[in-house]
């Protein structure tokens, strides 16, 4: 008997979008509300998930990367935060300088919905988050940094469970009604006539976050060439192998075969890539960085939101850390993402899942960025760190 072949999250995610833009030029208001009253519920559901997501998955990857000991360790997990972090602002200070005026050349800011017109859910159910965002992450360091330090094994392993837990709920019960939220999203947006004008700023937002994309790993190697002495370029082009598996599975866990292999050809010794890239595959996401932070901006921008250097400096730097807790299915990143999105920037329900669906467009390229840039991170390591300092 033949196994059924799964639709993937990505076209599934595509085909919400089209069906809710096709759907709400005809479908009538009582129609448009059923779908409303799903996703009023739905997003309810996720922000009271977005605080134990955080406690679920930041406290297990907290705990587990205090294990290690030794400067290696230390070295890696500070290269692939600042390098997250500049790739973020990098985002920033180029949406900065070119989305403005994109946006104005599309018609400047979201259409007004006048409020007496606006559709409403038929009702509403209130799910209220156990801890706020913030609490749930401050709890998330202190246990995490206690079950490290303190070797207390049976609470790791009571967070261990809890995180399989979390995993399940995201892959079982979020990741699969997603594209049914993102269909509500459009469909509203359609009948609201705001559709158009997204989808006409976003598909030249998309184009810049493609070019910032390889200008981020061209540094990264040119950072390593320069370390090395070596033809940064070549280097490059060494991890394309790993550059198109992530391209192809949207998943740095899966790739990592592979960036190991490609690491090791780039003269890197087996120990130090065996260290470096696996633990980068979790705490290096300089691509999912940037890629968020560039849709992050545009939705301010057209919404209107703040959007100072300030608040963005602030907003990248917790983003960096948050999305450590990334899980290993398509769209972890994202996931882990909404709750600085929500509680730093103030994304409301549609902007969340505006976000949700922007970034999952475009997954496959920033796990392929994270992943590549892996490389020359194990390069910089293996020549900081010689064979009688391992």
């Amino acid at each position: 008997m033949e196994k059924k072949r799964r639709i993937g999250l990505l076209p599934r995610v595509i085909i919400a979008i089209l069906l809710g833009i096709a759907l709400g030029y005809f479908l009538p208001a009582p129609a448009v509300r059923v779908f409303l009253t799903f996703n009023g519920i739905f997003s309810q559901f996720l922000g009271f998930m977005i605080p134990l997501i955080i406690i679920g998955l930041v406290t297990p990857a907290i705990a587990g990367i205090g294990k290690g000991a030794g400067k290696m360790l230390l070295a890696t997990v500070v290269i692939a935060y600042v390098d997250t972090i500049v790739a973020g602002s990098l985002s920033y200070g180029t949406g900065s300088w070119l989305f403005p005026s994109m946006i104005a050349s599309t018609g400047g800011s979201m259409p007004h919905i006048d409020k007496a017109t606006e559709l409403a859910p038929y009702f509403t159910i209130s799910i209220p988050a156990m801890v706020d965002v913030m609490s749930g992450l401050v709890f998330s360091f202190i246990v995490g940094l206690g079950i490290a330090y303190g070797g207390l094994r049976t609470l790791e392993n009571v967070f261990n469970e809890f995180k399989h837990i979390i995993e399940k709920v995201i892959e079982k019960a979020i990741i699969p009604l997603l594209p049914y939220y993102i269909f509500g999203v459009f469909l509203n947006m359609t009948h609201n006539g705001q559709a158009r004008q997204v989808l006409l700023v976003f598909s030249q937002i998309i184009i810049v976050i493609l070019v910032l994309h390889v200008l981020i790993l061209i540094y990264e190697f040119c950072i390593a060439g320069a370390l090395t002495k070596q033809n940064p370029f070549r280097l490059l082009w060494n991890m394309l192998p790993a550059y198109l598996t992530a391209l192809g599975t949207s998943s740095s866990a899966a790739t990592i075969p592979v960036t190991l292999a490609q690491t090791e050809k780039a003269g890197v010794r087996k120990e130090v890539a065996g260290f470096v890239i696996p633990l980068c595959a979790t705490i290096h996401l300089s691509g999912s960085a940037m890629k968020i932070t560039a849709c992050a901006l545009t939705i301010c921008l057209l919404t209107g939101l703040p959007h100072g250097m300030g608040l963005f400096i602030y907003f990248i730097l917790m983003l960096s850390i948050i999305m450590v807790a990334a899980p290993g299915v398509p769209g972890g990143a994202i996931m882990a993402a909404l709750a600085p999105l929500a509680s730093i920037l103030g994304f409301n329900d549609e902007a969340q899942a505006l976000m949700i669906a922007l970034y999952i467009a475009m997954d496959s390229f920033g796990t392929a960025c994270n992943v590549t840039g892996d490389g020359a991170i194990a390069i910089a390591i293996n020549k900081l760190f010689k064979k009688n300092k391992l």
